[in-house]
């Protein structure tokens, strides 16, 4: 069964607070005991407004256990004392109860909390290889949205278990009344309950179509954020708002008929169990008039059973429309069937020789054919190493490959004599600083877009490190200096202060390894200018790494690599490879400089 599944998959979240599931149990059967007790203390009450009564229900299991407690009591003496213990109890299951909703809603936010961090854990640890497949929106949905529907599902699991004990006392209790009654009301719950299911039989289904629709709404709204611009430059707001309109319609339209399943629970169970009581009462009366106090206990409890009945199904129910949205969660939780960068263990203190590429291919994926085709090469430490190409060569692949967000598919990358597999992965990030074309720029102020290269930098190094992108001219003639917001993605700089503030980013993180991908393929020819002055000026002994789309940028590098095709096709300086008259000089030839070549 669906529900069941949903169950199997949902219990190791509770993992989080083992504890809480046994407490939440144990407060659930103690509150419906002392409901139970308190309801039953209604029979003697009730007897002692009747003697007849009382001597006509003596074969009555219950009564015979309930009638000694009171035998030293006067008639007076019991109608005080009696609703006042019932009182008590009444408190009693009350405090329970207070204490078991309290301990829910602890539960429901932790687990909550920690189902959003171990979500976002997973985006930022699992490979680039898995989220190139993955599609943007739906992943953003599945953080944003559905860890929330999961955790209603937990939420719905724990309310389950507290209507399944509660459930469970209230039986046993009518048991004890009348035990012919409880099997009569037990068949028909039991055939409310199969018809309850086979009405509701479309919920699972219908859930697959809702959380399929949510997705498909997250990747409009995804994209229409971030291509804003785009969807303006081409006069596309009609045809955005016509698809968002279509695919938000799709979501109401599949949550409205998840409600009319959801919402027909509790009148069918409303009408069976007015006929219930009514059936029960009549039939009773005619029977044996004398049996009023136990037959109206009995009622009472069956009253305060049936809700705890209909929240079972409606449990059910409710866990069957969530269950897509358990299943896209924990099945991005999992992390048997996902590839992972994994760190190894030897700390990376500094650059010796430099970083070596031994036969090195890589493909996205096992049946695509290489993006990079045995490479070899040596990147000298202190020196700086440009990349040439044109657009799909590699290139930028293989600066991933080097950060290390992807595994070599064959081959080996030593970091002077050690395989990159085996050094920490921090530690040896935590030497390097890249500086790209698509500079992202957090929403926050420019001291913290600056400082988030290394978070512990001092107010005088974020300054120097400014000075030295030529950026802190700008940053002091805005109204707030570094302490400016700059917008979503750094809506509110131009692509030359952009660049500059990843370069002060760059600058005070202090790299041994500094890697400009296309940095400066965008800018203005100024803005070029003051950032390859940085650059040089950034040199000594610090290994720099360039991918180069503007030929005239890398005049001065120890070694252009040209690339073709995932291959190594020239290796030289500037003036020699122009006199090879090979790849690199056509590409100077038809100055490869005019349009901003995609990542490859």
């Amino acid at each position: 069964m669906q529900e069941i599944k949903s169950i199997k998959k949902l219990l190791p979240l509770f993992g989080y607070y083992p504890w809480s599931i046994p407490a939440i149990f144990t407060l659930g059967i103690l509150s419906s005991l002392s409901e139970g007790i308190g309801i039953t203390l209604i029979i003697p009450f009730l007897q002692s407004l009747d003697s007849q009564s009382s001597q006509t229900t003596q074969e009555n299991t219950l009564i015979q256990w309930l009638n000694p407690l009171f035998s030293n009591f006067s008639t007076s003496q019991r109608i005080i004392y009696i609703p006042l213990i019932i009182g008590i109890f009444i408190l009693i299951k009350n405090g329970l109860s207070y204490a078991n909703l309290s301990l829910l809603s602890w539960l429901n936010s932790r687990i909550s909390h920690r189902l959003r961090c171990d979500v976002f854990n997973q985006l930022l640890n699992v490979s680039y290889r898995f989220l190139d497949t993955q599609e943007s929106g739906k992943l953003f949905n599945t953080l944003a949205t559905e860890t929330w529907r999961t955790n209603e599902a937990l939420g719905i699991l724990v309310r389950l278990s507290i209507s399944f004990s509660i459930a469970i006392v209230y039986i046993i209790l009518l048991f004890l009344i009348s035990w012919r009654l409880t099997l009569v009301v037990a068949f028909i719950l039991l055939v409310t309950s199969l018809l309850t299911r086979w009405v509701t039989r479309q919920s699972s289904h219908l859930s697959h179509l809702a959380v399929d629709a949510n997705s498909r709404l997250g990747i409009r709204m995804y994209e229409g954020f971030t291509g804003m611009k785009t969807i303006r430059a081409f006069a596309r707001e009609t045809y955005e708002q016509k698809r968002f309109n279509q695919a938000s319609k799709k979501v109401r339209s599949r949550f409205f008929q998840l409600g009319l399943i959801g919402n027909i629970v509790n009148p069918l169970y409303e009408v069976f169990s007015a006929f219930l009581v009514l059936g029960i009462l009549v039939i009773a009366l005619i029977h044996d008039r004398t049996a009023l106090p136990s037959l109206l206990t009995f009622l009472f409890i069956l009253y305060r059973l049936q809700p705890q009945i209909q929240q079972l199904d409606n449990s059910r129910v409710s866990l069957l429309t969530l269950s897509s949205s358990v299943n896209d969660v924990i099945s991005f939780l999992e992390r048997t069937n996902k590839p992972y960068i994994i760190s190894g263990s030897r700390p990376f203190k500094w650059l010796e020789s430099g970083i070596t590429l031994e036969a090195v291919t890589f493909r996205y994926l096992p049946t695509e054919n290489p993006v990079l085709e045995n490479i070899s090469l040596h990147i000298p430490k202190g020196k700086t190493t440009a990349f040439v190409g044109t657009s799909g060569a590699g290139k930028s692949t293989l600066i991933q490959l080097i950060c290390r967000f992807y595994e070599v598919s064959e081959g080996e990358i030593y970091i002077d004599h050690t395989p990159l597999k085996q050094l920490d992965l921090a530690s040896w990030r935590s030497h390097i600083a890249m500086v790209s074309q698509d500079i992202h720029i957090f929403s926050t102020t420019i001291r913290d877009n600056i400082a988030y290269g290394r978070l512990d930098a001092t107010e005088a190094e974020i300054i120097a490190a400014a000075k030295q992108a030529h950026a802190h001219d700008f940053i002091c003639q805005m109204a707030q200096a570094y302490d400016t917001k700059v917008g979503d993605r750094g809506v509110r700089l131009s692509g030359g202060q952009k660049q500059r503030i990843a370069l002060a980013r760059a600058i005070v993180r202090d790299p041994d390894i500094l890697i400009l991908d296309e940095a400066t393929n965008a800018l203005d020819t100024i803005s070029e200018q003051i950032i390859q002055e940085t650059v040089d000026n950034l040199g000594g002994n610090r290994t720099i790494i360039v991918i180069a789309h503007r030929l005239s940028t890398i005049k001065e590098a120890d070694q252009i690599v040209v690339l073709d095709q995932g291959k190594i096709v020239e290796k030289g300086k500037f003036t020699e490879l122009l006199e090879k008259n090979g790849l690199f000089s056509y590409l100077y030839r038809i100055g490869l400089t005019s349009s901003p070549s995609s990542p490859s």
